[in-house]
């Protein structure tokens, strides 16, 4: 059966039965920290300039529609402009989970907490729609022998659209037929470009990504159509990202969901930091470097960094002069390793980026790139190394360093995830706070997701 369809019609059946989906409690785990990390990154992302702005546009276009919360506090919208403000303000800060070389929970949860709180879903139902959301993303990613951010595309607009689409009709628990036009309209609706890392447009692409999979399915259920063929076609969504043609638009030879789930192997990583994940393994070897070598700031003369082509096309600014350029610099990320001996929230902060110190150090960084590149997360080089050259001669060496914290090889504690959820929640009444990271990490047994306060 499943050889005879097209990808299309094979992913919206897989969809269409997602509510059946068993998940083991490793995925159930993955999805419950993806959920928590994403609430945290989306309250620590309220006050960001980009928030605002989109606060502003939702609210002048306001409808009657009160469907659900504008980060959990007590305006409301329609379900789709309260995805499109919260998963802009949860990548505002760009500290949201990195899997499937883009930015996966940060479009997935806003949307379904915003039509899950409409519908009065419960915990597990959310969590269902999640995974096929994911792995969705996951199967249209892997069908490109080129890596998408070389080509401009960012995968978190491109392939978060349709993903999001899929995961609300899962929710929503549209049929195949309508699942499959769901997913067709998403795709027409998809971009998102690297040019405009550094700037308010990337976290827009996370909430237009979202917004649209509302969009999509609501214009689905209402009767709307789109080609059964959109994702496959010579001249559809796969076959437009991919100029040069190397992408796979065949059918699946089993249905998805017949084989161990991509979420089972791929997992989620959790950043450390509130920086481009292109970043985070230079940023671990300054910090450790800097730590057992007792290195400041003032005793630094060069600073040599290899890293991956990709990696070094994502980090455009090397003299960033605001938070929002710091977060794509690489010498800004190895200055606030070593002026503060942490990369936190409160380095991400203007006056700390302006800093002489801080701001003196970016000339003397020097990149070079390597073209090997990482199996698990392809926009990263197999290895990142940092070489630190004191005034007086010493030289200090990371080596090669493979695995940034955070990883699924590698996890955060939980000690470490609900420290991160507690800074990002600061100035949140701590019982309120307590109580919100209590009922997350419980999401599955929650009977409505609109108890979630």
């Amino acid at each position: 059966m499943a050889g005879t369809q097209g990808l299309t019609a094979q992913l919206a059946e897989f969809v269409s039965g997602a509510q059946a989906l068993a998940l083991d409690a490793n995925v159930l785990r993955t999805v419950r920290v993806g959920f928590a990390d994403t609430v945290a990154v989306m309250l620590a992302g309220r006050d960001a300039p980009v928030t605002q702005v989109m606060r502003r546009f939702v609210e002048a276009r306001r409808s009657s529609a009160a469907d659900a919360r504008l980060l959990l506090g007590p305006q409301r919208a329609a379900a789709r402009d309260a995805a499109l403000v919260n998963a802009t303000a949860g990548h505002a800060l760009d500290y949201d989970d990195v899997a499937l070389q883009g930015h996966p929970s940060v479009v997935l949860v806003p949307a379904l907490l915003a039509e899950g709180e409409r519908l009065q879903a419960g915990g597990m139902a959310v969590l269902r729609a999640y995974v096929a959301g994911y792995e969705v993303w996951a199967e249209l990613l892997a069908r490109d022998q080129d890596l998408h951010h070389l080509k401009g595309w960012h995968p978190t607009g491109v392939f978060g659209t349709v993903a999001a689409a899929a995961a609300v009709a899962a929710l929503r628990g549209l049929d195949a037929g309508r699942t499959r036009h769901a997913l067709g309209l998403a795709a027409s609706m998809a971009s998102g470009l690297i040019a405009n890392f550094g700037s308010m447009a990337k976290p827009f692409h996370a909430g237009n990504a979202s917004a649209h999979g509302i969009d999509a399915v609501e214009l689905a259920a209402a009767g709307m159509t789109a080609a059964p063929d959109t994702l496959e076609h010579h001249a559809g969504y796969l076959a437009a990202l991919s100029p040069a043609g190397r992408v796979d638009r065949s059918p699946r030879p089993d249905a998805p969901g017949q084989h161990p789930l991509r979420i089972e192997s791929l997992g989620l990583t959790v950043k450390k930091y509130p920086m481009c994940f292109a970043t985070h393994r230079v940023i671990d070897a300054a910090l450790d470097l800097a730590q057992a070598n007792d290195i400041s700031l003032a005793q630094v003369q060069s600073v040599q960094a290899t890293i991956g082509v990709a990696q070094a096309a994502m980090l455009r600014n090397h003299a960033p002069t605001d938070s929002l350029e710091a977060k794509f610099s690489l010498e800004f990320s190895v200055a606030a390793a070593l002026a503060a001996r942490k990369v936190g929230l409160s380095e991400l902060d203007d006056a700390f980026v302006r800093r002489p110190d801080v701001q003196a150090l970016f000339p003397r960084v020097r990149i070079a790139t390597t073209d090997t590149f990482c199996v698990a997360e392809p926009t990263l080089a197999a290895s990142d190394r940092l070489v630190i050259t004191t005034h007086d001669g010493r030289q200090f060496d990371s080596g090669e360093v493979a695995i940034a914290r955070g990883d699924p090889s590698s996890p955060l504690t939980d000690a470490e995830l609900e420290a991160k959820f507690m800074d990002c929640a600061a100035g949140i009444e701590p019982a309120t706070r307590q109580r919100l990271f209590s009922q997350l990490q419980r999401l599955e047994h929650l009977p409505s997701v609109a108890d979630i306060a």
